[in-house]
């Protein structure tokens, strides 16, 4: 990359050849050793200890999307961090909730926003969220190495599909397997929990705010359950992240919106603990 130099004030050759829309594959030309998967670890014995997110949520309603992530952090048996955030906007109208290893999701997700925002500067449009769902499903893939010695990022990927009109989702492996959930979805360690919860809660006909709520319940009930899953932290004033993504784009919910929502569904569980009762039939 310094084929040309900065003392003459010209950008290096790279920056000037044509080439792909996609900053991956720029970056895979010019700087490998940039990317996570250009960079090996070290020979070592036993698994990598390293903090790692848990349980996020996603539900669709009519109007768009809902996608939820609880704020611990655990390393082993320890809790790393109480306060990390798992949900970001990926650009207007997508958004990426973490589960696997904190340092290693968080650099996915910046590099995931670059390329987005690459492509758009590039092509002077935005990519369609099938090719978004595509492209996080490569990155993921190029992480394979790093997942095989137990550093694996778990993405979720939702948003407004603004060619069908719609809220969608995508979840994805270790190996970049992509699929499309409807209706909702969960991954993390309280996954197992929080899904078994809103095919419990959730219905085609939910509000936004109704919907809201089922995504607090469910990680409330992955919390009841999993360990490594914090619930609302009254006290710390710490509660989930909660993100809708509809035509109007993605919008971050205040700490007094998800606050609110999050004690009414603790007032109410101090009269159920075990959360709403779905009918028999």
């Amino acid at each position: 990359m310094a084929a040309n130099s900065h003392e003459q004030g010209r950008l290096p050759a790279a920056f000037l050849t044509p080439g792909s829309a996609s900053f991956l594959d720029f970056l895979s030309d010019h700087a490998p050793e940039r990317l996570p998967s250009g960079r090996g670890l070290p020979p070592v014995k036993g698994p990598v200890e390293a903090p790692h997110g848990t349980t996020i949520v996603a539900a669709i309603f009519p109007g768009g999307v809902v996608v939820a992530g609880d704020r611990r952090a655990t390393m082993g048996n320890l809790i790393a961090q109480r306060d990390i955030e798992k949900v970001f906007p990926a650009d207007d109208y997508s958004a990426v909730g973490i589960a696997g290893t904190a340092g290693l999701a968080v650099e996915l997700v910046k590099l995931f926003q670059l390329e987005l925002e690459h492509f758009e500067k590039v092509e002077g449009a935005v990519l369609s969220l099938e090719g978004k769902a595509n492209r996080l499903s490569a990155m993921i893939r190029g992480n394979l190495g790093m997942a095989m010695q137990g550093l694996a990022v778990i993405p979720l990927l939702a948003g407004w599909d603004t060619d069908r009109e719609k809220g969608r989702i995508f979840s994805y492996d270790v190996t970049g397997g992509r699929s499309e959930e409807y209706g909702f979805a969960a991954v993390g360690s309280g996954s197992l929990f929080a899904r078994g919860a809103l095919k419990k809660l959730h219905r085609d006909d939910l509000t936004e705010q109704q919907t809201v709520t089922a995504v607090i319940q469910a990680l409330y009930d992955a919390a009841d359950e999993d360990s490594a899953t914090g619930g609302p932290d009254v006290s710390r004033r710490i509660y989930p992240i909660v993100a809708v993504i509809t035509e109007d784009g993605f919008r971050k919910l205040t700490e007094a919106e998800v606050s609110e929502t999050a004690r009414a569904v603790l007032d109410r569980r101090l009269e159920l603990p075990n959360g709403p009762q779905a009918p028999v039939l």
